[in-house]
């Protein structure tokens, strides 16, 4: 993504009170405390299957987009929005939990397959492409094996953070937040070299 390209902003959640500040959440949360700070207020968009707010990142306007569909149905938020809006592909950058990535650590990439998310696929599959820019948050894994993490996946995503993981999940995002305006101004490869290298404060599992 070229400096000043971003226009639409995707946190993939699960919508609903059952869900909110679970691990599978925290793209909405990273779009909420940007809404928050920039004063504005989501409203829903039928048309979007989605709730939308519109915010300045940079010297651009950017629409951010929860998608109210379920994580496996995200896509079709996200194709609704890109076909309304008449983008294209590489204007788009989507914020997404990771499981493989301890908390606290972040991947920006330009590019990727699903890595066995649910909300990645569904937008792969009605995006026709896997070549869109995902923001990877990372929310630890359940376990250290593979037996232990299919075990636990579903509770653990779905689970809340602990009071010591929410300290570290506020620096994480102030972080993304910090980032977005990086890759506004600067493009993707050089605000990923500051993102993919951050860890915060007291995370001695990072």
């Amino acid at each position: 993504m070229r400096p000043g390209r971003l226009r639409l902003l995707v946190g993939l959640g699960n919508p609903g009170s059952k869900y909110v500040g679970t691990r599978h959440n925290i793209g909405f949360m990273a779009l909420d405390k940007l809404a928050a700070q920039k004063s504005v207020s989501f409203r829903p968009q039928t048309k979007f299957h989605g709730l939308m707010a519109e915010v300045a990142v940079g010297s651009e306007r950017v629409r951010l987009l929860m998608p109210q569909t379920y994580m496996n149905e995200s896509g079709r938020a996200i194709r609704a929005a890109i076909d309304w809006f008449g983008l294209e592909v590489d204007q788009l950058l989507v914020l997404v939990d990771d499981m493989d990535l301890s908390l606290g650590r972040l991947r920006l990439r330009a590019q990727g397959s699903a890595g066995g998310h649910n909300g990645l696929r569904s937008a792969i599959q009605h995006l026709g492409t896997q070549d869109f820019c995902r923001l990877r948050i990372g929310i630890g894994a359940p376990g250290c094996t593979s037996e232990e993490r299919r075990a636990r996946t579903v509770s653990h995503v779905l689970g809340v953070f602990s009071r010591q993981e929410s300290l570290l999940v506020d620096q994480v995002l102030d972080e993304v937040l910090m980032g977005l305006d990086l890759i506004q101004c600067l493009g993707l490869e050089r605000a990923g070299n500051r993102l993919n290298a951050f860890q915060p404060e007291g995370c001695s599992a990072c």
